[in-house]
């Protein structure tokens, strides 16, 4: 599993003009799921989502996780997080997981967080949705449960 996570003030997603889901304080988290991707993979994940210390203390210092600040997430699914540009100028989306496995895997995802006490919003899988956020910071970081990044 692939994630771009975004420290923001606020989020949302809408979906034809019609908000599906939206945050205040916490993180946007952008979800891509491959091939190979496991129950493993989830939980590494929802770990390193939620344990990421990336919110300031009152020194200003990265000191603090998503539960410190009680912060929510949104939770978008996104396959082009594993296009590989590396020939050529269109990207393979080939070691994507196909929607039915990748489906099962974000769902499994949203229940970890929400099981471990986080308020967890999510887009639409599979939709073409409009994502409008205050990245705070800004900080963004990449993370992969392969560890190839």
């Amino acid at each position: 599993m692939r994630c771009v996570v975004q420290r923001v003030k606020k989020a949302a997603v809408t979906v034809a003009g019609q908000t599906v889901g939206k945050i205040n304080k916490g993180l946007l988290v952008l979800v891509g799921i491959g091939q190979e991707d496991g129950e493993n993979d989830i939980r590494w994940l929802g770990d390193k989502i939620t344990g990421l210390r990336i919110f300031e203390d009152e020194e200003g210092k990265f000191n603090l996780s998503l539960a410190d600040v009680q912060g929510q997430i949104l939770l978008v699914s996104q396959f082009t997080l594993f296009g590989d540009c590396r020939r050529g100028k269109r990207p393979s989306f080939s070691e994507a997981a196909p929607p039915l496995q990748a489906k099962e895997s974000f769902d499994k995802l949203v229940e970890y967080l929400r099981v471990n006490g986080f308020m967890v919003e999510t887009g639409e899988f599979q939709a073409n949705m409009d994502v409008e956020l205050i990245n705070q910071g800004p900080v963004t970081i990449m993370l992969d449960s392969k560890k190839k990044f």
